[in-house]
């Protein structure tokens, strides 16, 4: 499980360090980078990647919601690895649609890891009610 808040900047290369907790556990040499929602990337392992593949997939192709989120998120997807350095190379197409372009937040989220530009991941929060979205979250409990 993936947790915490880490804060880095990507370098001239668009390489971003992923820390070291977060590498831990797993230690995976195969990961999966996605364009994430809320404009953030998602950074799965490759184990979990294949599970989230098999639930995307499952969804019924009949309905164009399904299509088209299937075909964004898999078109955009790259298989990557980390270096020595526990870097990962983010490509321009997902700079771009996270708009990062130095600092960054890497967000341990359960069972993947979210990659947001740091002042999107700003106000993301500043603006998110977390009370609220519990509420709305009637079959949440702890």
């Amino acid at each position: 499980m993936y947790l915490g808040r880490y804060s880095y900047n990507l370098d001239d290369k668009g390489r971003l360090a992923i820390p070291a907790k977060l590498r831990s556990g797993g230690e995976e040499e195969e990961w999966v980078l996605a364009q994430g929602l809320d404009h953030c990337l998602f950074l799965y392992p490759r184990s979990e990647w294949g599970e989230v593949s098999a639930r995307i997939q499952a969804l019924a192709a009949n309905r164009s919601a399904a299509r088209r989120f299937a075909r964004i998120l898999f078109a955009g997807a790259v298989e990557v690895a980390l270096d020595r350095q526990g870097r990962v190379n983010i490509p321009a197409h997902l700079r771009q649609w996270a708009s990062l372009e130095r600092e960054a937040v890497v967000i341990g989220v359960g069972r993947r890891i979210e990659i947001w530009d740091s002042k999107s991941w700003q106000d993301y929060t500043a603006t998110a009610d977390y009370e609220e979205a519990a509420e709305k979250l009637a079959d949440l409990e702890f």
